[in-house]
Order: structure tokens, then C-alpha cells, then sequence
């Protein structure tokens, strides 16, 4: 009989190698593009974990990033922060689960209203939420990835600096 939990580890393993290869993405669309695979395979990783609040913010996060990909509004943007703290209030049995969601929003402030260096600053903050959500429901896969696109976003944001720098002299 296959054990759905270790399942879920794998698929946590798999978001582990699909969130590095998004966070080093220097081009912002492509970046968004390989965030929604990230995002649907978190969902199922989630789920497999029995991590519902964690699997909805997932959900979330794969809607607001296929969105994001054709609009930058502002108007969106605060619909899917409403949105967020909707689901999080209504899924959440207490204030601790709210960590995905709190995670999910400050994406969803990032992709939708952030760029360049900004966005990715967005989203170290948003992966320190994930990080402490995951290590607490146990995601081994995505505590990994949280503490990996730390730096990940770290080493991003630094070439990025640099960049703009060489381009302005």
C-alpha cells in the first residue's frame, strides 16, 4: 500500500528543486511561470501532508501568479489579499496556521506590485512565513526549499544590485 504521507515528502523534494529553479530566475515573467508549477505542486504536497490551510494558500498563491503573469493591478492585488485573509479566517483553527497565508499575502503584495530587486525582498520575507509554516507541519521537502530560496533570493538580489549598478555607470 503506498503511504500518502511519504508521498507528500516527495512531492516536497520536488517543490525543493521546482523553488530554486524559479527564485533564480532573473526575468520576472519566466520567474511567475515556473511559480505556478511550484504553487501546484506545493497544493498537492500540502494536501498528501494533511495541511489543509497550507494547501488552500498554495491554491491561492497558483491563482494570484497566473493572474499576475497578465496583469499587474492594484485592484487584484488587494482582491487577492482579501481574498487570502478571507480563506485564512475561515480555514484557520487558530492563530499559527495563519503563517502560510500571512506568507501568501506579502506574495501576492510582491508579484503584483513589486519588480526587480523589491519583488524578490517581497518574497524573502514572504519565504520566512512559509519556513516557519512548514517546519511546524512538518514539510522536511519545504523547509529546505524555504531555507534554500532565502538565500536562493539573497544571492538573486545581490546580482541583480550589481547589475543595475554596472548599467548606471
Amino acid at each position: 500500500m503506498i503511504d500518502l504521507f511519504s508521498v507528500g515528502q516527495a512531492l516536497g523534494f520536488l517543490s525543493f528543486g521546482l523553488g530554486i529553479s524559479t527564485f533564480y530566475q532573473k526575468n520576472d515573467r519566466q520567474l511567475k511561470i515556473l511559480m505556478v508549477f511550484f504553487n501546484i505542486n506545493h497544493l498537492l504536497h500540502f494536501l498528501l501532508l494533511g495541511s489543509m490551510v497550507s494547501a488552500l494558500a498554495a491554491a491561492l498563491s497558483a491563482l494570484r501568479t497566473t493572474t499576475a503573469i497578465y496583469t499587474r493591478s492594484a485592484y487584484v492585488a488587494v482582491a487577492f489579499i482579501l481574498l487570502g485573509m478571507v480563506v485564512g479566517i475561515w480555514a484557520a483553527d487558530d492563530a499559527v496556521q495563519l503563517w502560510p497565508i500571512i506568507g501568501t499575502m506579502i506574495g501576492t503584495y510582491s508579484i503584483f506590485l513589486l519588480k526587480g530587486i523589491a519583488m524578490r525582498i517581497g518574497f524573502l520575507v514572504g519565504a520566512g512565513c512559509w519556513l516557519v509554516n512548514n517546519v511546524m507541519i512538518g514539510s522536511i521537502g519545504g523547509s529546505l526549499l524555504e531555507a534554500a530560496l532565502i538565500v536562493t533570493n539573497l544571492i538573486t538580489i545581490k546580482s541583480l544590485y550589481f547589475e543595475e549598478k554596472q548599467v548606471v555607470a
